[in-house]
């Protein structure tokens, strides 16, 4: 979608934050605990997916580890500080997208001054991520009228344009068409291919294959395996993982 000198001006600094150590963690809401004793290490380069069956915890542990939730036990800790004092220098992208009521790109230029960027770099890095992620057309759009696809590779371009060191994407091609899924999962290969690290919580097994290095599989709160993904998919330990793996359904 781009050149190779729009993807330079797009590239992340060396990341510094990572690696992430999660140790003891876990989540409890009203006496129930929905994250239970969950720890694991996640280094700079690989692609992390965190799959699981509806209600594993996915979305918890993601919101938690980006410092929007706090865990009731354990800690989180990132190689240059904690979670909250890291927000800065991550993005996150949700599975509806939050849009702004303005055009495509001043919803870009928008989050960028937003971290204390000047109006002139804002607008020339709203352009260059537009570019990169096939935008640049319905940039002057208002961003609330553009098709569902359309939207969340907007939200994609809006958090790349922060230049994050870590990424987290939560189901960002959930309901999505096929054509509109192959969209975002190619911003989402730009962006890592562009120096930031990617956490994604995924059920698409397909997507796992497409894009994944790394797999962290959870099931009723717990972290049952941490695997390259090819030996995920291939040789998974856990009767539970197998049997996610296979298709059939979890409770």
């Amino acid at each position: 979608m781009a050149d190779s000198e729009t993807h330079h001006s797009l590239n992340q600094d060396p990341v510094d934050m990572l690696p992430l150590v999660v140790d003891g963690l876990g989540f409890s809401v009203r006496e129930q605990w929905l994250l239970k004793d969950v720890s694991f290490s996640l280094g700079a380069h690989d692609r992390t997916f965190i799959v699981g069956p509806n209600g594993a915890g996915k979305s918890i542990l993601l919101k938690i580890c980006h410092g929007l939730l706090s865990p009731t036990t354990g800690t989180v800790r990132w190689a240059s500080g904690s979670s909250r004092q890291q927000r800065q220098r991550q993005a996150m992208v949700f599975q509806k997208p939050v849009l702004l009521r303005r055009s495509a790109r001043a919803n870009v230029e928008y989050a960028l001054s937003v971290r204390g960027v000047t109006k002139k770099d804002a607008r020339e890095r709203a352009d260059r991520v537009l570019e990169a992620t096939g935008l640049t057309a319905i940039a002057h759009r208002q961003a609330r009228v553009l098709s569902g696809g359309e939207q969340q590779r907007l939200v994609l371009a809006r958090a790349w344009a922060l230049r994050p060191q870590v990424l987290f994407l939560d189901e960002p091609a959930a309901h999505l068409d096929p054509a509109a899924t192959a969209a975002i999962e190619d911003v989402i290969q730009q962006v890592s291919n562009a120096g930031s690290k990617i956490i994604m919580v995924t059920h698409d097994l397909g997507q796992v294959r497409r894009l994944a290095d790394e797999v962290l599989f959870l099931h009723q709160g717990q972290l049952l395996e941490q695997a390259a993904s090819e030996d995920f998919l291939a040789h998974a330990k856990s009767q539970e993982a197998r049997a996610f793996v296979e298709g059939q359904l979890l409770w």
